[in-house]
């Protein structure tokens, strides 16, 4: 890969990448953060990699991963007798919101999944290769979250 081969990428993918550390961890400079190293990691390891987008996606989600652990071991300590409620954040509408507690009520794979295929648009094949599972995996995953986000979003509309 040359500079201008990646330049191309980072014109192409940051904003991708981005939305997606976001999206899971609410934090943008962190997601920021999670994004130059990603590009860092796919210009150490540019003659090795044959698929620049799922490389991309793979460091992103194995940085985010390492990163939310570590945050709720932190939290989890700090939090204890605090009264500390994680995961508030404003909201620009009902729907919005909504949707981001449905997205709250998935287990983390299968939140990151949801957010991988119906908010970045991959195929199951790519979020396999980005998540180390098999394309059969990735579907019952899906199809569960899913399930658990219809099931949610009903039992909403019938509270208003």
């Amino acid at each position: 890969m040359t500079r201008e081969d990646y330049n191309i990428m980072v014109n192409k993918y940051a904003d991708n990448v981005y939305r997606f550390v976001l999206s899971n961890i609410k934090d943008s400079d962190l997601a920021q953060d999670i994004v130059q190293d990603s590009f860092a990691k796919l210009w150490t390891n540019r003659d090795e990699v044959d698929n620049a987008k799922s490389f991309l996606f793979k460091v992103a989600y194995n940085r985010m991963i390492d990163v939310t652990r570590h945050e709720k071991f932190s939290t989890a300590e700090d939090a204890i007798g605090t009264g500390y409620e994680p995961g508030e954040y404003d909201s620009n509408s009902e729907l919005k919101e909504i949707l981001e507690n449905a997205l709250a009520k998935l287990p983390e794979q299968q939140r990151q999944l949801i957010l991988l295929r119906d908010y970045e648009g991959y195929s199951y094949n790519e979020i396999g290769e980005i998540t180390g599972l098999n394309e059969t995996q990735v579907k019952v995953y899906i199809f569960r979250a899913r399930k658990v986000l219809k099931d949610y979003i009903v039992k909403m509309e019938n509270a208003l």
